[in-house]
């Protein structure tokens, strides 16, 4: 009789751990890297360390010192790091779950019968109990609770590269809108000099109201671009103010000198994709939390498992609070149990079933954060190329509207060219000089989104962080067979 249990209750097991499965990336996680980016050479590479205070390439020391205070104060980034805080203090909760517990308890008790005493009982004890995690539902938790603070780290450096990519544009915006501004002041003191000379020629008898009136006409629409120019330069200024933790006017008086548009210094030496997608935070959050789900999923399998605890109890039992050192009786328990699930209704099975979806849904956003990354360095790149070209030809043509600008209003006082001529090569002139400044910004700003795309404005753990958070999965969760 007794092996006949013995053989049914190891058949229960057997069945218990047919349950367990080995535990991969899910199809939907595969991606195919290319080996270099489209219409680029890469003869070095980018590393990691150049790419953390990127913004120093600018040159600009305002600029730097406004994102090192963005990634202090700015209150996203402290939210973040909030979070990160809360995701490894939930992963020491886990990690807790692996060792045994240990209570102390004491009591007290008086009874009395028709008014008179009949007696009193003290009693102190520990009690311990340890849950021997076999199966490794505890060790799967913390893995996926490791995972989980991983992504929270790599969510922190995604939103340190947004907000440092955020400052750096706002302010070649502002830096920008001051160049607007002062072609505007340029070319409104041009444009009133010609103004000047309509009026003379006017009262010499020389030409009509006509041309003096549109002389006027054309200084005035320039002179009402300035108001539109300086409120976005109030703009700016509040936005990094605001981007730096600050309120929106804090800023008024340390920017309230114009400065040039930041330029990098020399030719970017790309990093290859693989490397990039290394750098960028939002695909090692997306990667980790593969890796949580991945843990999940193994939880959910061991929670099948059969569940062993051992625990126990020691305490002192006496009449009087004296007598606890003197007498007492001693009292110990030693328990050892095993629970294993014999029918759910299939509550368990559909956990597992639940969890291995939400595996797929993290490959899923997995591979969307790789291409995402992917197009995000090909849109900066072929950006970058085409303003570079188009600030080679505006130069060329700026340049040139400015000679001619000077020549017709050179001959226009000679009575050489007609006052049309006059107002069509100053209208050429300050669309030239608008579209350089334009296209100049925008070249910094290709570089500001390029150096993000490639994950550039954080410190990535330790190289070997990923291997090791996946070994932890592995380690945790050995593969078998029979999960169906």
């Amino acid at each position: 009789m007794h092996q006949m249990i013995h053989r049914s209750g190891a058949a229960v097991l057997l069945l218990a751990l047919g349950g367990c499965a080995a535990i991969g990336r899910p199809p939907s996680a595969t991606v195919d890297v290319p080996v270099g980016w489209s219409g680029v050479v890469a003869s070095a590479t980018l590393g990691g360390a150049s790419l953390v205070h990127w913004w120093s390439r600018f040159g600009d020391p305002v600029l730097s010192q406004l994102v090192a205070q963005a990634l202090r104060a700015n209150t996203d980034v402290q939210g973040a790091e909030a979070a990160l805080r809360q995701a490894r203090a939930l992963r020491d909760v886990a990690a807790g779950a692996l060792w045994p517990t240990l209570d102390a308890s004491a009591s007290a008790q008086h009874s009395s019968a028709g008014g008179k005493s009949t007696g009193e009982r003290i009693q102190v004890g520990l009690d311990a109990s340890w849950e021997l995690d076999i199966f490794g539902v505890n060790r799967s938790a913390l893995a996926a609770t490791d995972a989980t603070a991983r992504a929270s780290a790599a969510s922190l450096g995604e939103v340190q590269v947004s907000i440092a990519a955020e400052v750096a544009l706002a302010y070649i915006t502002l830096r920008s809108a001051e160049a607007l501004s002062g072609i505007a002041d340029d070319n409104l003191s041009s444009q009133l000099e010609t103004l000047q000379i309509t009026q003379w020629r006017l009262q010499a008898g020389l030409t009509t109201s006509l041309e003096a009136e549109q002389a006027m006409t054309q200084a005035e629409q320039t002179r009402a671009l300035l108001p539109v120019i300086q409120t976005s330069i109030a703009q700016s200024r509040y936005a990094l103010a605001v981007l730096t933790g600050q309120p929106p006017a804090a800023l008024a008086t340390a920017l309230a000198s114009a400065g040039p548009v930041p330029q990098v210094a020399g030719d970017l030496a790309l990093s290859f994709p693989a490397d990039t997608l290394r750098q960028r935070p939002d695909v090692r959050a997306a990667e980790y939390t593969m890796l949580a789900a991945m843990a999940r999923v193994a939880e959910a399998q061991a929670a099948r498992a059969p569940n062993f605890t051992i625990g126990g109890s020691l305490g002192l039992d006496a009449l009087t609070l004296a007598a606890l050192t003197q007498g007492a009786s001693v009292v110990s328990v030693l328990l050892a149990s095993v629970t294993m699930p014999l029918f759910d209704g299939g509550s368990l099975r559909a956990q597992v079933r639940a969890q291995q979806a939400a595996l797929d849904q993290a490959g899923s956003t997995y591979k969307a954060a790789v291409l995402t990354a992917l197009k995000d360095v090909e849109d900066a790149l072929v950006a970058l190329r085409g303003d570079r070209e188009r600030f080679v030809h505006l130069q060329l043509a700026a340049a040139a509207a400015a000679n001619a600008a000077l020549l017709a209003r050179q001959r226009y006082r000679g009575g050489v060219v007609d006052f049309q001529t006059v107002l069509d090569t100053q209208r050429t002139q300050l669309t030239t000089q608008e579209a350089l400044a334009t296209v100049r910004a925008a070249v910094s700003s290709d570089h500001v989104r390029l150096y993000k795309a490639l994950g550039g404005g954080w410190q990535p753990d330790g190289g070997d962080a990923m291997a090791q958070s996946s070994q932890a999965v592995r380690r945790h969760n050995p593969p078998s067979r029979g999960q169906d």
